[in-house]
């Protein structure tokens, strides 16, 4: 597949929750296993990201960051959800003793902040976000790397308030 990508100007953290809701609302069906990658610097919004995406999904529980505790499981709507934050691991050994595959077994979205940090422990992502600071906002890189990652992708360019969309900003 050839490969495809959204990047959005977003200006402050409403418009990065439109497009966490965006992502939740286009997201394949239950039943597809579906790896979404978060990259960026301490700060740039990746937990504002999987929050809002989550929440959208159906998680009515807290929402806890999961710096400290690595993953954080939810469940909603008969699908397990998984947040991670590889930020202080050592790489893919420690990713591996988290039970990091047994996790991901049934229907799962699996969002991980940090993904490098569990080097090819992690696998293919289907989406993979790049959030940097820029101007007095935020620029984030959504790169469909699977069919399904981009037909993900299709329909969330879809599903986002015109505000934040460029015109053919899918390539």
């Amino acid at each position: 597949m050839r490969e495809s990508v959204l990047t959005l100007t977003l200006g402050n953290e409403r418009e990065t929750d439109d497009l966490g809701r965006a992502l939740a609302v286009a997201a394949p069906a239950d039943g597809e296993e579906l790896l979404v990658t978060l990259s960026g610097e301490l700060g740039a919004g990746k937990s504002t990201l999987a929050r809002a995406l989550l929440r959208t999904l159906g998680v009515s529980a807290t929402i806890r960051s999961p710096t400290y505790t690595l993953v954080e499981p939810y469940e909603a709507r008969g699908r397990k959800l998984l947040h991670f934050d590889l930020y202080r691991l050592g790489g893919a050994e420690d990713l591996e003793a988290l039970g990091y595959r047994d996790l991901r077994r049934g229907s799962w979205i699996a969002l991980i902040e940090w993904p490098e940090r569990g080097g090819h422990a992690v696998g293919h992502a289907d989406l993979s976000a790049r959030i940097e600071y820029f101007d007095s906002g935020r620029r984030i890189e959504l790169t469909a790397n699977t069919s399904v990652g981009r037909q993900w992708l299709l329909r969330t360019r879809d599903a986002l308030p015109r505000s934040i969309v460029p015109p053919d900003s899918v390539k």
